[in-house]
């Protein structure tokens, strides 16, 4: 078995990592809207395919993983100073994770998302097969810097950390997060327009799974509408067309939550069970 080591730090720095023990060719997009889009083609004695990333600044990161080693791999990846929440996805493949090279072992398998944060100073370690395509993705959500919306990262924070340093949880299957990824593939290939909508789809993501660790149902689609609008509105200034009809029904049930709210008249739902290690 192959064993790297991941220093975590700025997202150059993974990335420079990443080429430095697998080889390839890394190219960096660096763009007007403070968005660096990353992407590593790999070809060597150790695996073959790519991992590309993209880093919004001070907000989220994304990265997506498309490759198949020649020999099983081991990657232990330091504790991050921002603590961050990941939101993982599996498209296929399996990939398994621990806390610690000799840690309780847990499997992410074809089409399942999971939830992992880790404070704590054991490093986690994924685990790969050889000779298997394995494609998933990680969204990063940082809890401990600077963010502009306090109040989502906040509730992240809560809901998935743990006293202990180690969080994780492996759901079942989930269609719509699926289709959500599904809808990052077909995006424009360059533009403003191009990280508008990656980012609204990946905080769509991060709702979801807000949405369904929550005991109530509407709370989670209020911060839903305000993202949605906003973004909606910055999509409308890159655009020539009209997104008067696609807003007013988001204003609409946006009022129409937030009356309900204020008359307490919110629905509750079951507590949705969790598989959770510490």
């Amino acid at each position: 078995m192959k064993k790297l080591y991941i220093n975590t730090g700025s997202f150059d720095a993974v990335f420079n990592n990443l080429k430095e023990s697998f080889g390839g060719n890394l190219k960096v997009n660096v763009n007007k809207v403070n968005v660096n889009e990353y992407k590593l083609t790999i070809k060597s004695k150790w695996a073959k395919g790519s991992i590309s990333g993209v880093r919004f600044e001070k907000e989220m990161s994304y990265l997506s993983f498309d490759l198949t080693f020649n020999q099983e791999v081991s990657l232990s990846i330091e504790s991050n100073p921002f603590s961050p929440v990941f939101f993982a996805y599996c498209e296929n493949g399996n990939v398994l994770h621990s806390f610690g090279a000799n840690g309780a072992t847990n499997c992410l398998k074809k089409q399942q998302s999971g939830i992992l944060s880790n404070s704590s100073t054991i490093n986690s370690v994924l685990y790969f097969q050889s000779h298997q395509q394995i494609q998933f993705s990680i969204i990063g959500m940082p809890t401990t810097i600077e963010n502009q919306e306090i109040d989502f990262v906040s509730q992240v924070k809560k809901i998935f950390t743990s006293n202990s340093g180690n969080y994780i949880y492996i759901g079942d299957k989930n269609h719509k997060i699926e289709e959500k990824f599904q809808k990052l593939k077909i995006l424009p290939n360059q533009g403003a327009l191009r990280y508008v909508l990656m980012k609204s789809i990946l905080r769509e993501i991060l709702e979801l799974e807000i949405a369904q660790h929550s005991y109530n149902y509407l709370t989670p689609f209020v911060p839903i509408l305000n993202f949605a609008v906003k973004q909606l509105s910055e999509i409308k200034k890159l655009s020539d067309i009209g997104f008067g009809h696609i807003i007013a029904p988001a204003l609409y049930l946006k009022r129409n939550l937030q009356a309900r709210t204020l008359k307490g008249k919110l629905l509750e739902l079951e507590p949705y069970n969790q598989k959770l290690a510490s």
